[in-house]
Protein backbone atom coordinates (compact mmCIF):
# COMPACT_ATOMS: atom_id res chain seq x y z
CA UNK A 1 0.00 0.00 0.00
CA UNK A 2 1.62 3.31 -1.06
CA UNK A 3 2.87 5.66 1.85
CA UNK A 4 2.67 9.25 2.89
CA UNK A 5 5.99 10.69 4.67
CA UNK A 6 8.44 12.85 5.55
CA UNK A 7 11.47 10.86 4.73
CA UNK A 8 14.82 12.20 6.32
CA UNK A 9 17.47 13.15 3.62
CA UNK A 10 20.99 11.53 4.31
CA UNK A 11 23.04 12.18 1.39
CA UNK A 12 22.47 14.33 -1.74
CA UNK A 13 25.35 14.41 -4.31
CA UNK A 14 26.65 14.50 -8.21
CA UNK A 15 27.88 11.19 -9.35
CA UNK A 16 28.19 12.03 -12.85
CA UNK A 17 26.87 14.81 -15.79
CA UNK A 18 23.60 15.87 -14.71
CA UNK A 19 23.79 12.74 -12.24
CA UNK A 20 22.62 12.41 -9.15
CA UNK A 21 22.20 9.96 -6.09
CA UNK A 22 19.94 10.99 -3.15
CA UNK A 23 19.45 8.72 0.47
CA UNK A 24 16.79 9.16 2.36
CA UNK A 25 15.38 7.54 5.29
CA UNK A 26 11.85 6.22 5.27
CA UNK A 27 11.51 2.89 7.02
CA UNK A 28 7.83 1.94 6.36
CA UNK A 29 8.42 2.92 2.77
CA UNK A 30 11.67 1.17 2.20
CA UNK A 31 10.01 -1.76 3.98
CA UNK A 32 7.25 -2.39 1.12
CA UNK A 33 9.25 -1.42 -1.44
CA UNK A 34 10.23 -4.04 -4.44
CA UNK A 35 12.19 -3.74 -7.69
CA UNK A 36 10.40 -1.49 -10.20
CA UNK A 37 8.20 0.57 -8.55
CA UNK A 38 8.70 4.19 -7.97
CA UNK A 39 8.18 7.46 -5.59
CA UNK A 40 6.59 10.35 -6.45
CA UNK A 41 8.49 13.26 -4.88
CA UNK A 42 7.47 17.07 -4.29
CA UNK A 43 10.25 19.00 -5.07
CA UNK A 44 9.29 22.17 -4.22
CA UNK A 45 7.12 24.08 -1.37
CA UNK A 46 4.12 25.85 -1.69
CA UNK A 47 2.78 23.72 -4.19
CA UNK A 48 5.28 24.96 -7.08
CA UNK A 49 5.74 23.00 -9.08
CA UNK A 50 2.62 21.67 -8.28
CA UNK A 51 3.52 18.54 -10.14
CA UNK A 52 5.40 15.67 -7.82
CA UNK A 53 8.19 13.97 -10.04
CA UNK A 54 8.55 10.46 -10.11
CA UNK A 55 11.27 8.36 -9.58
CA UNK A 56 12.69 4.75 -9.93
CA UNK A 57 13.74 2.84 -6.86
CA UNK A 58 17.71 2.55 -7.20
CA UNK A 59 18.72 0.86 -4.63
CA UNK A 60 16.80 -0.01 -1.11
CA UNK A 61 18.31 -0.51 1.84
CA UNK A 62 15.30 -2.78 4.38
CA UNK A 63 17.60 -3.25 7.49
CA UNK A 64 18.62 0.55 7.51
CA UNK A 65 15.52 1.57 6.06
CA UNK A 66 16.13 4.36 3.35
CA UNK A 67 16.09 4.26 -0.42
CA UNK A 68 17.93 5.57 -2.73
CA UNK A 69 17.40 7.37 -6.05
CA UNK A 70 19.52 7.87 -8.97
CA UNK A 71 18.19 10.84 -11.07
CA UNK A 72 19.17 13.33 -14.19
CA UNK A 73 19.15 17.26 -13.88
CA UNK A 74 15.96 17.59 -17.12
CA UNK A 75 14.69 20.60 -15.70
CA UNK A 76 13.18 22.72 -13.41
CA UNK A 77 12.17 20.02 -10.62
CA UNK A 78 14.99 17.80 -11.05
CA UNK A 79 17.38 20.58 -10.80
CA UNK A 80 15.02 21.64 -7.31
CA UNK A 81 15.87 18.33 -6.27
CA UNK A 82 19.41 18.56 -6.54
CA UNK A 83 19.26 21.35 -4.04
CA UNK A 84 18.37 19.34 -0.99
CA UNK A 85 21.09 18.93 1.77
CA UNK A 86 20.89 15.83 4.53
CA UNK A 87 18.61 16.53 7.14
CA UNK A 88 16.37 18.08 5.21
CA UNK A 89 13.00 16.70 4.95
CA UNK A 90 11.84 15.29 1.83
CA UNK A 91 8.08 14.84 0.85
CA UNK A 92 7.16 11.77 -0.69
CA UNK A 93 4.16 8.97 -1.67
CA UNK A 94 5.51 5.53 -2.07
CA UNK A 95 5.99 2.94 -3.70
CA UNK A 96 3.89 2.98 -6.22
CA UNK A 97 3.29 0.80 -9.54
CA UNK A 98 3.62 -2.67 -10.63
CA UNK A 99 7.19 -4.23 -9.81
CA UNK A 100 9.11 -6.78 -11.81
CA UNK A 101 8.42 -10.72 -11.27
CA UNK A 102 11.59 -12.09 -9.13
CA UNK A 103 12.65 -15.23 -10.80
CA UNK A 104 14.63 -17.92 -9.06
CA UNK A 105 17.34 -19.71 -10.14
CA UNK A 106 17.98 -18.60 -13.78
CA UNK A 107 20.22 -17.05 -15.89
CA UNK A 108 18.86 -13.50 -16.35
CA UNK A 109 20.31 -10.30 -18.35
CA UNK A 110 19.47 -7.18 -17.06
CA UNK A 111 19.64 -4.67 -20.06
CA UNK A 112 19.42 -0.74 -19.00
CA UNK A 113 20.73 2.28 -21.39
CA UNK A 114 21.39 5.99 -19.27
CA UNK A 115 19.41 6.73 -16.58
CA UNK A 116 17.12 3.74 -17.01
CA UNK A 117 19.47 2.16 -15.65
CA UNK A 118 17.76 3.00 -12.57
CA UNK A 119 15.51 0.40 -11.73
CA UNK A 120 18.21 -2.56 -12.40
CA UNK A 121 20.06 -1.81 -9.30
CA UNK A 122 17.79 -2.90 -6.90
CA UNK A 123 16.11 -5.61 -9.29
CA UNK A 124 19.87 -7.55 -9.80
CA UNK A 125 20.24 -6.97 -5.56
CA UNK A 126 16.91 -9.01 -5.17
CA UNK A 127 17.69 -11.42 -8.07
CA UNK A 128 21.01 -12.27 -6.75
CA UNK A 129 19.14 -13.43 -2.81
CA UNK A 130 17.00 -15.61 -5.32
CA UNK A 131 20.12 -17.42 -6.62
CA UNK A 132 19.82 -15.84 -10.04
CA UNK A 133 23.35 -15.35 -12.14
CA UNK A 134 22.85 -11.65 -13.11
CA UNK A 135 24.59 -10.29 -16.13
CA UNK A 136 24.12 -6.32 -16.48
CA UNK A 137 24.33 -4.75 -20.20
CA UNK A 138 25.04 -1.53 -19.49
CA UNK A 139 24.70 1.47 -22.16
CA UNK A 140 25.37 5.45 -22.41
CA UNK A 141 27.03 7.93 -24.53
CA UNK A 142 30.21 8.28 -22.29
CA UNK A 143 32.15 7.29 -19.16
CA UNK A 144 31.23 10.11 -17.42
CA UNK A 145 27.57 8.77 -17.54
CA UNK A 146 28.47 4.71 -16.20
CA UNK A 147 28.37 5.88 -12.44
CA UNK A 148 26.45 2.77 -11.55
CA UNK A 149 28.99 0.49 -12.69
CA UNK A 150 30.84 0.06 -9.56
CA UNK A 151 28.08 -0.41 -7.81
CA UNK A 152 26.39 -3.74 -9.66
CA UNK A 153 30.77 -4.56 -9.35
CA UNK A 154 30.29 -4.49 -5.64
CA UNK A 155 26.84 -7.03 -5.95
CA UNK A 156 28.93 -9.51 -7.63
CA UNK A 157 26.79 -9.46 -10.53
CA UNK A 158 28.79 -9.87 -14.68
CA UNK A 159 28.92 -6.83 -15.72
CA UNK A 160 29.34 -5.58 -19.35
CA UNK A 161 29.25 -1.88 -20.26
CA UNK A 162 29.11 -0.27 -23.73
CA UNK A 163 29.70 3.60 -24.76
CA UNK A 164 28.59 5.61 -27.66
CA UNK A 165 32.09 7.05 -27.83
CA UNK A 166 33.83 3.78 -26.98
CA UNK A 167 35.04 5.74 -23.53
CA UNK A 168 34.15 2.91 -21.54
CA UNK A 169 34.12 -1.57 -22.75
CA UNK A 170 32.60 -1.55 -25.88
CA UNK A 171 32.19 1.14 -28.15
CA UNK A 172 28.48 1.43 -30.12
CA UNK A 173 25.10 0.81 -28.78
CA UNK A 174 24.60 -1.43 -25.66
CA UNK A 175 21.91 -3.88 -27.99
CA UNK A 176 24.83 -4.68 -30.30
CA UNK A 177 27.01 -5.77 -28.07
CA UNK A 178 24.07 -7.68 -26.49
CA UNK A 179 23.94 -9.34 -30.40
CA UNK A 180 27.68 -9.82 -30.67
CA UNK A 181 28.73 -10.66 -26.98
CA UNK A 182 25.73 -12.95 -25.56
CA UNK A 183 25.32 -16.79 -26.25
CA UNK A 184 20.63 -17.14 -26.46
CA UNK A 185 21.28 -20.50 -25.26
CA UNK A 186 22.42 -18.59 -22.02
CA UNK A 187 19.56 -17.01 -21.41
CA UNK A 188 16.58 -17.52 -19.55
CA UNK A 189 14.88 -14.72 -18.99
CA UNK A 190 15.54 -10.37 -19.63
CA UNK A 191 14.49 -7.21 -17.88
CA UNK A 192 14.93 -4.15 -19.47
CA UNK A 193 14.59 -0.52 -19.24
CA UNK A 194 15.93 2.64 -21.12
CA UNK A 195 15.16 4.37 -24.49
CA UNK A 196 12.12 2.72 -26.08
CA UNK A 197 14.14 2.24 -29.19
CA UNK A 198 16.43 0.24 -26.98
CA UNK A 199 14.09 -1.74 -25.59
CA UNK A 200 12.38 -2.86 -28.88
CA UNK A 201 15.79 -4.21 -29.61
CA UNK A 202 16.25 -5.82 -26.57
CA UNK A 203 12.18 -7.45 -27.19
CA UNK A 204 13.12 -8.41 -31.15
CA UNK A 205 15.93 -10.45 -29.98
CA UNK A 206 13.93 -12.02 -26.97
CA UNK A 207 11.23 -12.91 -29.77
CA UNK A 208 13.69 -14.35 -31.97
CA UNK A 209 15.11 -16.55 -29.82
CA UNK A 210 11.60 -17.67 -27.80
CA UNK A 211 12.94 -15.86 -24.82
CA UNK A 212 10.40 -13.73 -21.56
CA UNK A 213 11.53 -11.21 -19.85
CA UNK A 214 9.82 -7.50 -18.82
CA UNK A 215 10.04 -4.27 -19.56
CA UNK A 216 9.69 -1.08 -17.32
CA UNK A 217 7.87 1.63 -19.49
CA UNK A 218 8.41 5.45 -19.06
CA UNK A 219 5.51 8.12 -19.79
CA UNK A 220 4.86 11.68 -17.85
CA UNK A 221 2.97 10.46 -14.33
CA UNK A 222 0.93 13.17 -12.93
CA UNK A 223 -0.32 11.73 -10.01
CA UNK A 224 0.70 8.16 -9.61
CA UNK A 225 -1.75 6.71 -8.71
CA UNK A 226 -3.90 6.51 -11.69
CA UNK A 227 -6.88 9.02 -11.39
CA UNK A 228 -5.52 11.77 -14.03
CA UNK A 229 -5.32 9.27 -16.75
CA UNK A 230 -2.01 11.09 -18.19
CA UNK A 231 0.29 8.30 -18.71
CA UNK A 232 -2.69 5.87 -20.19
CA UNK A 233 -1.34 4.40 -23.37
CA UNK A 234 -2.29 1.50 -25.07
CA UNK A 235 0.36 -1.03 -24.82
CA UNK A 236 -0.07 -2.27 -28.87
CA UNK A 237 -1.97 -0.75 -31.50
CA UNK A 238 -4.62 -2.91 -31.63
CA UNK A 239 -5.26 -3.28 -27.87
CA UNK A 240 -9.06 -1.57 -27.38
CA UNK A 241 -8.27 -0.46 -23.83
CA UNK A 242 -5.67 1.52 -22.75
CA UNK A 243 -3.72 0.91 -19.47
CA UNK A 244 -2.12 3.36 -16.63
CA UNK A 245 1.55 3.21 -16.53
CA UNK A 246 1.47 4.68 -12.78
CA UNK A 247 -0.76 1.94 -11.83
CA UNK A 248 -1.02 -1.11 -14.26
CA UNK A 249 2.81 -0.61 -14.70
CA UNK A 250 5.07 0.76 -14.91
CA UNK A 251 6.58 -3.36 -15.28
CA UNK A 252 4.63 -5.18 -18.13
CA UNK A 253 5.97 -8.69 -19.69
CA UNK A 254 7.76 -7.93 -22.87
CA UNK A 255 5.27 -9.44 -25.12
CA UNK A 256 2.53 -7.52 -24.11
CA UNK A 257 4.34 -4.22 -25.15
CA UNK A 258 4.28 -2.88 -28.80
CA UNK A 259 7.26 -0.66 -28.32
CA UNK A 260 8.12 2.26 -30.33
Amino acid sequence: MPLSAKGLVISNQQVGRDLWEMEFLAPGMAAESKPGQFVHIRVGDDHDPLLRRPLSLYDVDQNLGSITLLYKIAGRGTNLLSKFEADQLLDVMGPLGRGFTLVEGRRVILVGGGVGIAPLLFLARELQVRQNEVTVLYGGSSSDEMCSLDRFVNLGAGIMAATLDGSAGFRGLVTDMMKKSIDPLSIDYFYTCGPEPMMAAVAEYAVQYGLAGEVSLEEYMACGVGACLGCARKLKASDNAYVKICKDGPVFPMDAVELR
